[in-house]
C-alpha cells in the first residue's frame, strides 16, 4: 500500500520544517540549505525521467532511454538518503530551540497535516490520470474522486484502490522518524549519549573513519533485507528500507550535533569522493559485465551487490556534505526564497509531472529527450506559478503545505 519530507532566539521564534532552512543560535548551515534545494530540484527531473525508463511508473512512454536509466541508478542511491540525512540535522537544530513536546507538535503541524491534505487533494489526480492512461477508468474526475473514500490501498501498476500517499511517503516516514527518535535524541543529550558521541568523534577523526559507519546500513540489510528485499514506500511491508533511512536520519543528527564534526567531514571530503567513485565504478562495471540473471543468481552475489549500493549511498552523502560545507556554506538573497518554496514544491511536483506527462504522451509525438525537456521544464514553471499565485500569499494554503 502506498497511501501512503530552526534559529535565533527572538520574541517570535521561526519554526521551519526539515525541507526548509536550518539554523541555530549564532550558527547557520547555508550549505545544507543549498544541498536540499539541489536534491529537490533533482527529484523533479528524476521523476520526469521515470516516464522514459524501463522501470514501472504511473504513466510510461513506449520509448526508453538506457542512458537516462543509468544516470538514475546512481541518483536513486543518493537523493533521498541525502534528504533524510539533512532532515536529521534539521531535527538537531530544531531541538536546540524547543522542548521535545513542542518539537512533536511542530512535526504534526509541518508534516502530518500536509500529508493528510496531500493524500486527499494532491495525490488523487495522479491516480485518476494513471487509471485513464491504463484504460481502467473512463469517467470524469468528479466521478472518480469518491473512490478515494473507499480507503482501498493503491498498488503499483494502477491496481487496487485510489487511496495512497504516493511520493508523499517521504513526509510520512519523516513524521514517524521524528516522533520515534525522541527517546534517542533525549539519550544523546545525556552523559551516556555524549560519551557515545565522543567515540563517534574519535572514529570519524581517523582518515576515512566515517566510511565505517556504513556498517550500520550493512547490518540492517543483513538483518532485514532478506525479509523485505524491495522498497515499497508502504511502511507496513518496507521495514528494511524504513530502518535504513531512519539510520541515515540519526546519522544526520549525530554528525551535525557538533561543530567540530563539520570540519572533519569537510577536511576528508576527497577520501569520500574517492570511495564514492570506487563504488560507482563497481556499480556500473558489474552491470556492464554481468547480466541481471548472474547478479541475482545467488544469495552471495545479490548481497555483495546490495552492500556496494549501500556503501555508495553513505559515501556519496558524506561526499556531498563535505564538499558543500567547504564550498556552499555561503548566503545569497535567493536562498531564503528558494528555501521557503522547496517544501510546497516537493508536495506539488509529482502530480504536476504526471498531468503534464500524460498530455505530452497522448497529445504529441515528442521523443524521449525532447519529451523529457518539455515535461520537466513545464512542470518546473507550473510548480513555481502555483506556489507564487495560490500558496505563498494565503494563510490557509501555507498551513496546508506546511509553511510558516
Amino acid at each position: 500500500m502506498k497511501p501512503v519530507q530552526h534559529l535565533r532566539s527572538t520574541p517570535a521564534p521561526t519554526i521551519i520544517p526539515d525541507l526548509l532552512p536550518l539554523a541555530a543560535p549564532g550558527e547557520r548551515r547555508y550549505d545544507l540549505d543549498w544541498l536540499r534545494i539541489i536534491a529537490i530540484i533533482t527529484l523533479l527531473f528524476y521523476h520526469t525521467g521515470m516516464i522514459y525508463v524501463s522501470w514501472g511508473w504511473h504513466i510510461k512512454s513506449t520509448e526508453h532511454s538506457i542512458l537516462m536509466e543509468q544516470v538514475m541508478r546512481w541518483l536513486h542511491r543518493w537523493r533521498m538518503p541525502l534528504l533524510f540525512f539533512i532532515s536529521g540535522g534539521g531535527a538537531y537544530f530544531a531541538l536546540r530551540r524547543r522542548s521535545f513536546s513542542a518539537f512533536s507538535g511542530e512535526r504534526v503541524r509541518r508534516l502530518f497535516i500536509p500529508l493528510l491534505f496531500g493524500m486527499f487533494v494532491i495525490v488523487p489526480p495522479q491516480i485518476y490520470t494513471e487509471w485513464i492512461f491504463r484504460g481502467r477508468f473512463s469517467g470524469s474526475y468528479a466521478e472518480f474522486y469518491p473512490h478515494v473514500f473507499g480507503f482501498e490501498p493503491y498498488h503499483d501498476g494502477g491496481t487496487g484502490g485510489a487511496f495512497s500517499w504516493h511520493h508523499l511517503w517521504f513526509i510520512c516516514y519523516l513524521f514517524f522518524y521524528s516522533l520515534l527518535s525522541i527517546p534517542v535524541f533525549r539519550w544523546l543529550r545525556g552523559e551516556a549519549g555524549q560519551r557515545f558521541t565522543d567515540r563517534v568523534g574519535r572514529l570519524i577523526a581517523r582518515p576515512g573513519g566515517a566510511l565505517l559507519l556504513a556498517g550500520l546500513l550493512l547490518l540492517n540489510d543483513v538483518a532485514l533485507g532478506g525479509f523485505f528485499p524491495s522498497e515499497t514506500h508502504a511502511l507496513i511491508d518496507d521495514w528494511a528500507y524504513f530502518v535504513q533511512n531512519l539510520l541515515l536520519f540519526w546519522l544526520g543528527y549525530l554528525l551535525i550535533s557538533r561543530r567540530s564534526f563539520w570540519q572533519i567531514v569537510a577536511d576528508q571530503r576527497r577520501i569520500y569522493l574517492a570511495a564514492t567513485l570506487v563504488c560507482s565504478l563497481i556499480l556500473y562495471g558489474v552491470r556492464a559485465g554481468f547480466s541481471s540473471d548472474v547478479i541475482d543468481g545467488s544469495v552471495l552475489s545479490r548481497t555483495l551487490f546490495s552492500f556496494n549500493g549501500l556503501c555508495l549511498t553513505w559515501f556519496s552523502v558524506l561526499m556531498s556534505v563535505g564538499y558543500s560545507y567547504r564550498y556552499l556554506n555561503i548566503d545569497k538573497p535567493v536562498r531564503k526564497h528558494l528555501n521557503e518554496a522547496v517544501y510546497p514544491f516537493y508536495i506539488l511536483h509529482q502530480t504536476v509531472i504526471v498531468l503534464i506527462g500524460y498530455a505530452v504522451l497522448t497529445k504529441t509525438n515528442l521523443g524521449v529527450y525532447d519529451g523529457f525537456l518539455v515535461v520537466s521544464l513545464s512542470s518546473l514553471i507550473v510548480c513555481a506559478g502555483l506556489y507564487l499565485l495560490l500558496i505563498r500569499p494565503f494563510r490557509l494554503m501555507r498551513v496546508l503545505f506546511g509553511m510558516k
